[in-house]
């Protein structure tokens, strides 16, 4: 307790700014690698500007805003920080891409009660690296330092991206018909999606994070980023124009609700389970909670992270394109003529 007569200060009341002006020097160079010709001036401005006037003709704007929910509490857990960045940038852009955007640039809100200079570096250098991954520009962001909002070693995180795609060649899935293949593409596990009930099945089992799960542990299964599928899913839209008919990205509400949310009324899904094995760590989480196959379903990507939709004809010259950018890549499933509630049948 202070004195009426003690003279007070910022820092007093919890708030470090020399702290956060050590994490913005430590991020600048970081946040440099991510630019693009586009950005126009550098970081530390009152707003982020970014050209778009020599790459489109009839530009649409398409943008998302997403975190990476409870994994946060098991980043800090097990005191991992680095990667849980590219989580949050993945979160974002693969949103954006469903419509066929390419993500053009990024901004993140870190919020804690006590600014950790080490530990903020580490989050932000994380989603400086998703957006290198995605292409994309870190050009802006907010680090709030908010004393008694949260427990010690505890932060938020949020993040915001703004794409665009020629007005022409937007993907909406108005191309979907029945008869179309579900091509799955893998996920790297989990992704940033049903954490709540992972943690529980981890405090269930009494936390075995060294646990083997095939050659890594399960804190490594956990732990492992969001795959970004931004540059092959891009490569792929130039390289076969008119083949993509609707993408997906699977997130919360699994394979049972997110594929078909870009599928035409009238339409629906039958996915084939047994196209694809369950990976280790969802057969773990499925084992160790005994969790229903249904929950699984709408709960978890179950090793398919993103779905693209296309014509039997084309199909082949899809996987062989994903293949070749390292992304595994198998038919899933068709699309079927079908109406009502039940649109999705998994076998």
């Amino acid at each position: 307790m202070t004195s009426r007569d003690e003279a007070l200060s910022y820092r007093a009341a919890g708030v470090d700014i020399d702290a956060g002006n050590a994490v913005v020097e430590r991020i600048k160079p970081l946040v440099g690698k991510t630019f693009r010709p586009e950005v126009m001036g550098g970081l530390g401005g009152f707003g982020a500007l970014f050209d778009l006037s020599n790459k489109y003709r009839e530009p649409v704007l398409v943008s998302g805003t997403d975190g990476v929910g409870t994994k946060l509490k098991l980043a800090q857990q097990l005191n991992r920080h680095d990667t849980i960045g590219i989580d949050l940038v993945g979160m974002c852009v693969n949103d954006v891409l469903v419509q066929g955007a390419e993500p053009l640039f990024f901004l993140d809100y870190f919020a804690t009660g006590k600014l950790d200079v080490d530990t903020t570096v580490a989050v932000v250098g994380g989603i400086a690296k998703g957006c290198e991954l995605a292409g994309c520009a870190l050009i802006g962001g907010e680090t709030a330092e908010m004393p008694d909002m949260y427990p010690p070693g505890e932060y938020d995180l949020a993040g915001f991206n703004v794409g665009a795609v020629e007005k022409s060649e937007i993907i909406d899935g108005s191309a979907i018909r029945a008869g179309d293949v579900v091509l799955g593409v893998a996920s790297s596990g989990p992704h940033s999606n049903g954490y709540s009930l992972i943690r529980r099945i981890v405090e269930r089992a009494d936390s075995p994070f060294d646990l083997d799960l095939g050659g890594t542990t399960l804190a490594d299964a956990l732990m492992a980023p969001t795959t970004i599928y931004v540059k092959p899913i891009l490569a792929l839209l130039r390289a076969r124009p008119g083949m993509v008919h609707g993408m997906a990205h699977v997130t919360g509400g699994g394979l049972q609700e997110n594929i078909i949310r870009v599928v035409p009324d009238g339409l629906g899904l039958a996915l084939d389970s047994s196209a694809w094995q369950l990976p280790p760590v969802f057969d773990w989480l499925q084992r160790e909670g005994k969790v229903a196959p249904m929950e699984m379903w709408r709960t978890f990507n179950c090793g398919i992270g993103y779905c693209v939709i296309a014509s039997p004809a084309d199909a082949p010259a899809i996987v062989r394109d994903l293949a070749q950018a390292d992304l595994a890549t198998r038919a899933i499933g068709e699309v079927v003529r079908a109406s009502g509630d039940e649109r999705v049948h998994i076998a």
